[in-house]
């Protein structure tokens, strides 16, 4: 399944009652599985849950840890990227290789890397000898 189309559909879903802002992402595991997220808002701010960490959780629920490519579609002007704390999520199972692709409803598309969404990534390997 096309990515744009399954994060177009899980998008619908998204529970957006304040914000009234839905997004929806796909991603491809290593396995070629697609896994989607929407987001979920709450009206305790800013406890709700981004659409890009739903989808990296459903793919871990399923025993997967590796993204090879990942969509985020949301309706705006122009392509919304992942907020801080996703982006560390997307690198935490992403190579920095890894594309990510931006599309808003109108069209409008922006083509990333993991490493050109968050230079200078935490990493594993900076918790070397603790």
């Amino acid at each position: 399944m096309p990515l744009y189309d399954a994060a177009c559909a899980v998008r619908e879903n998204a529970y957006a009652p304040y914000s009234r802002f839905k997004v929806g992402a796909a991603l491809r595991a290593a396995s070629g599985k697609v896994y989607t997220g929407c987001n979920v808002e709450n009206v305790a701010y800013p406890e709700g849950t981004c659409a890009e960490a739903g989808a990296i959780a459903s793919m871990v629920a399923a025993g997967e840890t590796v993204i090879t490519e990942m969509l985020v579609v949301a309706d705006s002007p122009s392509p919304v990227p992942p907020c801080g704390g996703c982006r560390q999520k997307i690198a935490e199972f992403a190579r920095g290789d890894v594309q990510v692709t931006l599309v808003a409803l109108n069209g409008a598309r922006q083509v990333m890397r993991v490493d050109e969404l968050l230079p200078g990534a935490f990493g594993a390997g900076h918790m070397d000898g603790v």
